[in-house]
């Protein structure tokens, strides 16, 4: 008997007996199908167990299966590299990917009409959907995979770098410095990975028997000059420190920038480390110590992972987390005595 991969749609039309291109309308949600040969078609569909791939698809139709992937902004780096790796995987599947910025609930809900209702996108990739109340404007019958958050209980697919971890090897890397005194400037604070990185900092701070002091965590909202205005609230309030772990590479340059200008040396007097891996980080002055994220890989695997929710409706929902890597250079060094 022919699996469900080998049969093809002019399988399911000679069982319905119908033309090729009538089961193709039915696929496509046509309405220029009778409801009695619609129902003729699903039934052969459902019992010769057939599953129209995007490249089958594609040539019954004449058009790519589009996804999009909604993110709160295209210019940020990590955004931009997470979809840079999406679109180049959903290509190599035959599907086409579209990129839109809602940098609020209000605009991805008008998003979410645009795409789904229209049926413009089979299925979704969300960044950060949990930083409002976005989440829940995806339709549950919509095939979706979550970038950047954790699972949660009844959660669909999702992907997302493993930041307690992150959080935790930053912190044990500048300990191994024999620095006790960390600060921390962490992202906005609503979002699963600012808040997973700084239980990493507390943990690995805590295991090694120092305690968290309140006053040596800032938030920022990752761009440089939140960094820099960090640093500028420690020396302003006499904070003090030997070392900074800021959880993006921008927040990182920024403290720098602001270390220098108070004519504090990096790293002879106080170590920072960043987290990311920009290009730019290694040409930074002085290099940044970082850790390196596969923002290619997470975006390629929730392409993959999507591809697999929708030609095989029904699957067991997966939830994967990346390693990080810790890339050592010059703006991390042993405390002075």
């Amino acid at each position: 008997m022919p699996t469900s991969s080998s049969i093809t749609i002019r399988d399911v039309a000679a069982h319905a007996g119908v033309s090729h291109q009538t089961v193709s309308r039915v696929i496509n949600g046509s309405e220029r199908v009778s409801p009695e040969t619609r129902q003729r078609v699903e039934e052969a569909i459902e019992a010769l167990g057939y599953r129209p791939n995007a490249t089958a698809r594609f040539l019954a139709t004449g058009r790519p299966l589009t996804f999009a992937c909604l993110a709160p902004n295209l210019t940020d780096y990590t955004f931009a590299s997470i979809i840079e790796g999406a679109t180049t995987e959903a290509r190599q599947h035959g599907y086409f990917m579209i990129s839109a910025s809602a940098p609020d609930d209000d605009t991805f809900a008008t998003l979410m009409e645009q795409l789904i209702s229209s049926r413009r996108a089979e299925g979704l990739i969300v960044i950060n959907p949990y930083a409002d109340g976005r989440h829940t404007r995806v339709p549950q019958d919509v095939p979706t995979v979550f970038v950047g958050a954790r699972p949660r209980e009844g959660a669909i697919n999702s992907i997302s770098l493993d930041d307690d971890a992150a959080g935790r090897q930053a912190v044990q890397h500048l300990l191994g410095l024999g620095h006790e005194r960390i600060a921390l400037i962490t992202g906005p604070l609503e979002e699963d990975c600012s808040q997973d990185r700084q239980a990493g900092y507390e943990a690995a701070l805590q295991e090694a028997g120092h305690p968290v002091d309140p006053a040596m965590i800032l938030e920022g909202d990752w761009s440089a000059t939140s960094g820099y205005e960090a640093v500028q609230q420690w020396l302003e309030d006499r904070i003090n420190f030997t070392a900074i772990f800021a959880q993006n590479d921008r927040m990182a340059v920024g403290a720098i920038r602001s270390l220098r200008e108070s004519e504090i040396r990096v790293p002879e007097d106080v170590s920072v480390i960043g987290l990311d891996d920009m290009p730019l980080a290694s040409y930074f002055d002085p290099p940044l110590t970082t850790m390196r994220q596969d923002m290619l890989g997470i975006g390629r695997e929730a392409a993959r992972l999507l591809v697999t929710a929708v030609e095989n409706p029904g699957g067991v929902h997966q939830h994967e987390r990346f390693p990080v890597e810790l890339i050592v250079r010059r703006s991390t060094a042993q405390k002075s005595s």
